[in-house]
């Protein structure tokens, strides 16, 4: 639609019915210091000169080509190939809407239902839906979907789980007649079982855990879960999809509920967002599921063709009868991880996540014979990893940036207890030169 200013004959019309004669005596009122003002612009740029100001701005910023990321935390710089951008960047769908008429969806809704496959046969789940907002809200919606399904006002909430996953679960649950329990960590970095197994009874709702947790070591998930059921309470893993190209999918050891966040699977770091949820279930809990789900089905004339199903639209705005508050899906970002998923395949997760593994490790081996670096735990870890560095802290920092080095991540800002420890992360993107940096800024610190 293009815009059309008012004429002069339009602003005589409306300042009659208004029952002024003038713009002026309409805003008499307002004082003069907040009507007498000038914008004071600088005169405008060509296309040329602008696209070169922009860039150079744009050299201000800190990349992923110049510096090595061992941030993770959630969020990693994985490779991306660039057939994944090719083909989610065209038109069809970067420009399309919210497929709520399957005549005219048919794209959409297919490319959904291919996403919700892939992600089943990843988590061996049952169901998958269409995506959530990110890895958190996800863990925060099983959360709620395990409070409806009981009926039960518990839930347990190891503190090896993400402290910002822990916090949006807390402010989902927060208007509500719930007693979140967080279990403590134990001494090798995973949570305390024993205080677990006390904390679980009649009244549980659920138990969360993570897995890898977010210091990167393998939770006991096969007993955890049997804990949680032994009471009647629901199971709920959040995962890294990643590692499940060499870990046991949580569909295997007894999850009821498995999330995640879906930006390694073949979106940017970018800042933050936006990245894609994934959100499965097993059967018993598929009419209970939040967001959208696509179905498969036939036409009248017997073709192929996609729908959402289970759920009508206006579901969601039904407030306390509604399943969730969700009622959208980040359909592109999904689609990138439909997309990268296909184009690895098994073999090639497989690969990916073994990669990850053996980077991981090494830089873990090399950095314990440096001086003042000592361990954090001997538990198993897949591509994140916590040591100790005894060294200070500004001097560290200094050290890294002028070795463009980002991260690792002090933990002492979200557990102030273990100051001087610090979690990296280590993926495929991670070279022997970029190990070799890393050596010699902490070293040097």
């Amino acid at each position: 639609m293009q815009y059309i200013s008012n004429t002069d004959n339009d602003k005589k019309v409306m300042l009659e019915a208004i029952g002024v004669s003038s713009f002026e005596d309409l805003v008499a009122k307002v004082p003069k210091s907040l009507r007498n003002f000038e914008l004071r612009l600088p005169k405008g740029k060509s296309e040329l000169e602008l696209l070169s100001e922009m860039v150079e701005i744009g050299r201000e910023n800190i990349n992923f080509h110049d510096y090595a990321s061992y941030l993770g935390a959630g969020n990693y710089d994985h490779f991306v190939p660039t057939v994944v951008n090719a083909l989610a960047h065209r038109g069809e769908f970067i420009t399309s809407y919210t497929p709520y008429q399957g005549e005219a969806s048919q794209g959409t809704l297919q490319s959904i239902y291919e996403f919700q496959s892939l992600i089943c046969e990843l988590t061996a789940m049952d169901y998958s839906n269409a995506s959530m907002y990110d890895g958190a809200s996800g863990l925060a919606e099983a959360a709620l979907l395990a409070l409806r399904s009981t009926g039960r006002k518990k839930i347990v909430v190891p503190v090896t789980i993400h402290p910002e996953y822990r916090t949006v679960v807390k402010t989902y649950t927060s208007c509500l007649d719930v007693e979140i329990v967080e279990i403590p960590m134990a001494a090798d970095g995973v949570l305390d079982f024993e205080i677990l197994k006390k904390s679980i009874d009649e009244n549980t709702a659920a138990v969360l855990v993570q897995h890898p947790n977010f210091f990167g070591l393998l939770e006991d998930v096969r007993a955890i879960g049997e804990e949680a059921h032994k009471a009647g309470a629901l199971f709920i893993a959040c995962v890294n999809p990643i590692s499940l190209g060499i870990l046991e999918p949580p569909g295997e050891y007894g999850a009821d509920i498995a999330v995640g966040e879906g930006q390694p699977l073949g979106n940017p770091t970018a800042f933050g967002g936006p990245h894609f949820g994934f959100f499965t279930v097993k059967e018993d809990f598929l009419r209970k599921m939040p967001g959208r789900i696509a179905g498969m089905t036939v036409d009248k004339v017997g073709r192929r063709s996609f729908v959402l199903t289970l759920q009508a639209r206006e579901q969601h705005i039904r407030r306390e009868k509604a399943t969730s508050n969700i009622c959208t899906n980040h359909s592109l970002c999904a689609l990138k991880g439909a997309i990268y998923l296909s184009l690895l395949g098994k073999e090639g997760l497989k690969k990916l996540a073994l990669l990850n593994l053996k980077n991981a490790h090494q830089t873990y081996d090399a950095l314990l014979k440096l001086k003042g670096v000592r361990e954090f735990s001997r538990r198993p870890f897949f591509n994140e990893f916590v040591l100790h560095l005894e060294k200070d802290a500004g001097n560290l920092k200094a050290s890294l940036e002028a070795n463009k080095i980002l991260g690792p991540l002090a933990l002492n800002a979200f557990y102030p207890k273990q100051a001087g420890a610090y979690l990296f992360a280590v993926t495929e993107n991670r070279t022997p030169s970029d190990q070799q940096r890393l050596l010699e800024a902490i070293s040097a610190s």
